[in-house]
């Protein structure tokens, strides 16, 4: 037995009703529920849902941890009968793979170590404490008490798909007195078929529906009605309909429309996302809800289809979710386009955070792990990320290898990753870990595993707590220790994606790779002298200090002119430099500093060069930073502006509503926010709030105001309290007034106003 007790099943893989009546026979003081159904389930008490919770509980890799939800249910029950319900669906537990799953791509070997079910059938688990007046206590488990059924939803894909037919529908099932007679007995499942991870209590905030969105019907095609939200989102889909019973109405949900204005699912060269909801008539003529539960659509367009003239559908709308997370920062301006182009990325960021942050909610839903440090200070001005990074760093911890994990490769034979890895994925459900030849590895990338370094680094500057540090310090020196064993004979890192994304593909894998490994060791150094971990301090600054040796020997040189600046590794034949190659070195610190104003004039080089950024996602936080401390916002202003790629506002004059995968148009998906770093700038650039201590303790307030712009108001709640910046401009003078909590010390620095 578990900390929550058996657990049960309907010995199904497909989704299930439990439900058990039960009496109370004295008044309850307090009650308490601790459930887990997986994959995700939901909880009823005497007719009503319990919370507005949805997907519960959150994704992690089921064999290690487990979540739990615990609820306050004492204004539920009362004193006699009382009926508790809760419907089991697959999610990650379980996968269901009708209709759309996602598959790599034919460029990438064959993966001998595809998804592995977690279990045999779904399963749930429920502990309800009765805390009564006269100071007793009573405990129910789930038992052979617990009676189960098939659910209407009859297939449900964690990508999407569902199918639900309203003859299987069972009105009343969570009430009392209800006739439960074709019901069958709970099956307690075996011990060796027990789910195998830890039990631990959900902490982060819960998905909940954040907005709603009524669609609008716009045109037919094709024997299809389309309907359009408006907005991109990922969402649970609502609506009503009838027809004759076994009718079926198939909604298919897409990002955009083709050139017959079709509902258009094909993600460019990757295939069809072909998602496709399922509702079955239950009886004639008879006016039927239905709404997603177990899984989420992602798009902003449907495409209705009837299979015959007698149905009818009404009151489609779009429930987007996200995390229940609180918006800690606004920003305003009189100039609409940079509006735009913050709730493009902000769209994006809500679309993607559930309780792991996904790349995107359409095609892979996977928990990639390098927006968890790259993105991280634009997502924390804008939401408080505190238990939500908490979640991925356990999620990180928890998957991060030993020297006895393995897995196969092409020849059936085992391969061992290495002790301290980071999976690129966490939780990692499709352990895609071969190399692609000519690319590099997918599964062991540094950009991607420095989240349990460089994401704590940022958590800790905006939260200022150590216990994060205290918590995940030794995740972080194990994956040093791996990343060490990955250095080449000329003391550099090259087996992974590099600058991933770069419009030119200059991926510069030394440069970028063996920069991130100086990163990774510094920081960590900074976290052994928070900790009082003095000889692990002295011997990572040691380490660092090679590394920024090494790679200033073998990569700073000298141009034409006799100007230093860093070369790209990989180009031996002549001088290659690239916005990222500049910006890294000079944003960590690696630059000697008789060098730094050489540097940065070839860094601005690239800058006048391109007229644009070149850059991918790995590079360019670190471009708009180092191009904004050296005094180039103007220049950032220019390229985000762009009315064509590579820009921000050119996905704003396509349409898009939430921002797109790459630096084209049209992008494989059209709701990443991997590339949405700009925010970062608005809070540090634009109203120049700049953390000086942890936790924002100590701030610099250094603002810069576009030419465009005559009027912006920012806003920032930290943890220390709320900060304000208002610029305005009057009679070719620019006003600063400034509204910062009491407790928080402050410089303010005005040259970059004009």
């Amino acid at each position: 037995m578990n900390r929550l007790g058996n657990w049960i099943s309907g010995k199904s893989q497909t989704p299930f009703y439990a439900r058990r009546e039960f009496n109370i026979k004295k008044q309850v003081q307090k009650a308490t529920a601790y459930v887990c159904g997986l994959g995700q389930f939901i909880f009823h008490i005497n007719g009503q849902k319990v919370s507005d919770h949805e997907l519960d509980p959150g994704w992690t890799n089921y064999d290690k941890k487990i979540q739990y939800v615990k609820f306050d249910v004492t204004k539920l029950l009362h004193e006699g009968k009382n009926a508790l319900g809760v419907e089991v669906e697959n999610g990650w537990f379980l996968k269901e793979d009708e209709h759309y799953t996602f598959t790599f791509p034919a460029f990438m070997p064959p993966n001998p170590n595809p998804y592995r079910p977690f279990g045999k059938e779904l399963v749930l688990a429920i502990k309800l404490v009765l805390d009564y007046a006269d100071e007793t206590e009573e405990i129910l488990y789930a038992d052979e008490n617990f009676q189960v059924k098939e659910h209407p939803v009859k297939m449900s894909n964690v990508y999407g798909s569902e199918t639900y037919d309203a003859s299987l529908e069972q009105t009343g099932w969570d009430k009392t007195d209800f006739d439960a007679s074709e019901w069958k007995a709970a099956s307690v499942i075996s011990e060796e078929d027990t789910p195998k991870g830890e039990l631990v209590e959900q902490f982060q905030p819960a998905i909940k529906v954040i907005r709603s969105y009524p669609a609008k019907y716009i045109h037919s095609v094709c024997n299809r009605d389309i309907y359009d939200l408006g907005q991109n989102v990922s969402g649970m889909l609502k609506l009503s309909y009838r027809g004759k019973k076994g009718d079926v109405l198939r909604i298919y949900p897409a990002e955009k429309l083709d050139k017959d204005k079709n509902a258009d699912q094909v993600a460019k060269s990757w295939g069809t996302v072909g998602n496709c909801i399922t509702c079955v008539v239950g009886e004639d003529d008879v006016w039927q809800e239905y709404r997603m539960r177990f899984t989420y659509f992602a798009g902003r367009y449907f495409a209705v289809e009837k299979s015959s003239e007698a149905v009818e559908v009404n009151d489609i709308t779009g429930e987007a979710i996200s995390s229940a997370w609180k918006t800690n920062g606004t920003f305003q301006c009189d100039d609409s386009r940079y509006v735009q182009i913050y709730d493009l990325v902000e769209k994006a960021v809500e679309a993607n955070m559930v309780s792991v942050h996904t790349d995107c909610p359409t095609l892979e839903r996977f928990a990639w792990q390098e927006p968890n440090h790259l993105m991280a200070p634009s997502i924390m001005y804008m939401k408080d990320g505190r238990k939500l990074w908490e979640k991925f760093f356990m999620d990180m911890r928890t998957d991060q290898l030993t020297e006895n994990d393995y897995f196969m490769d092409l020849e059936g034979n085992r391969f061992y990753p290495g002790a301290g890895l980071i999976p690129s994925q966490a939780p990692c459900y499709v352990h895609n870990v071969l190399p692609v030849p000519g690319m590099g590895s997918f599964f062991d990338i540094i950009p991607w595993g420095s989240s349990g370094i460089l994401g704590v680094k940022w958590h800790y500057l905006f939260y200022g707590d150590k216990q994060v540090i205290a918590d995940n310090y030794e995740m972080g020196k194990k994956y040093l220790e791996h990343l060490k064993t990955k250095q080449n004979a000329e003391g550099f890192l090259n087996y992974g994606l590099g600058d991933w994304g770069n419009p030119d593909n200059q991926l510069a894998r030394e440069n970028v790779e063996t920069a991130f490994l100086y990163a990774d060791a510094i920081t960590l150094a900074e976290f052994a002298e928070i900790l009082g971990e003095k000889e692990d301090e002295v011997q990572l600054r040691q380490f660092a200090e090679e590394i920024k040796e090494n790679y200033n020997q073998r990569l700073l040189v000298q141009d034409e002119k006799g100007k230093w600046c860093y070369r790209s590794f990989e180009h031996t034949e002549k001088l290659v430099i690239t916005q990222a190659c500049e910006a890294l070195p000079l944003y960590w610190g690696m630059v000697p500093e008789d060098k730094v104003s050489d540097v940065a004039e070839a860094f601005r080089q690239t800058f006048l060069e391109k007229r644009a950024f070149a850059s991918g996602e790995v590079g360019l936080p670190y471009i708009i930073q180092t191009a904004s401390r050296y005094g180039m916002n103007d220049l950032i202003c220019s390229f985000i502006m762009k009315p064509e790629h590579p820009s921000y506002y050119a996905f704003v004059k396509e349409g898009l509503t939430t921002l797109g995968e790459y630096w084209e148009e049209n992008p494989r998906s059209h709701c990443h926010d991997m590339m949405g770093h700009i925010i970062e700038w608005y809070y540090n650039g634009l109203a120049g709030i700049k953390p000086l201590e942890p936790g924002f303790k100590k701030v610099l307030i250094k603002p810069y105001l576009p030419e465009s712009m005559n009027y912006m108001k920012c806003r920032y709640e930290s943890v220390s309290g709320m900060i304000q910046v208002i610029l305005t401009r009057k009679d070719g003078r620019v006003e600063v007034e400034t509204d910062i909590a009491e407790g928080i010390s402050f410089e303010i620095d005005c040259s970059n106003l004009k």
